[in-house]
């Protein structure tokens, strides 16, 4: 990689389930399901501040397994992501978790490491993912971008962010290794400047 691009890596590039103290490296059932619920957490239309402090509230509770957040109920989660500050999705949001952690339960054991090894290809798996209700393109594109290293099969296509920011900065993308710690890294250091842009325009 160019000077370019390892100078935006040191200044933006901390992945974001670093961030949230998630350990991915550890390829653990329970550190996967973390982020996967920070991930449905980004992919609404909110502050990455909010989702970042509703993940948080989660976590101060300890509700971070599927069991926990159903065995939680409706009404406690919505008390969750009041406090994070999730106020204007709190109640569907809610619903939603109950029901996805419901069908991974069901579907899969409760483990989104079965889901993977379910899946045929890239393709396959994320497609697996978005059969869960409320689970889109955006969500799925958040979870697997920092999974490419921790699952053979999770390899999504850079998001249209992702890929103005590149342009912008005059970097290609196109002939990186996407399935290197770097390469997420630097998909998070586009996403952050690309958003910092965007203020200061």
């Amino acid at each position: 990689m160019n000077k370019k691009i390892n100078k935006l890596i040191q200044e933006f590039g901390q992945t974001y389930s670093e961030e949230l103290g998630i350990d991915l490296e550890s390829k653990k059932s329970g550190e996967i399901f973390k982020w996967f619920l920070a991930s449905i957490l980004f992919g609404k239309r909110i502050g990455e501040n909010i989702a970042k402090s509703t993940y948080m509230e989660f976590k101060k509770e300890g509700i971070l397994t599927p069991r926990r957040i159903l065995n939680a109920g409706w009404d406690r989660l919505v008390k969750i992501l009041d406090a994070g500050g999730y106020v204007r999705y709190d109640y569907s949001t809610a619903t939603r978790l109950l029901g996805i952690c419901k069908n991974l339960l069901e579907w899969y054991g409760g483990s989104l490491l079965n889901l993977h090894n379910s899946s045929k290809n890239p393709r396959d798996l994320e497609k697996r993912l978005q059969m869960f209700k409320g689970i889109g393109p955006v969500t799925t594109n958040i979870f697997l971008r920092e999974m490419r290293t921790i699952w053979k099969k999770a390899d999504p296509e850079p998001s249209e962010r992702i890929k103005k920011a590149a342009q912008k900065l005059g970097i290609s993308i196109k002939n990186i290794n996407r399935k290197t710690k770097s390469f997420a890294r630097l998909e998070c250091a586009l996403l952050r400047w690309g958003k910092n842009a965007h203020r200061r325009n």
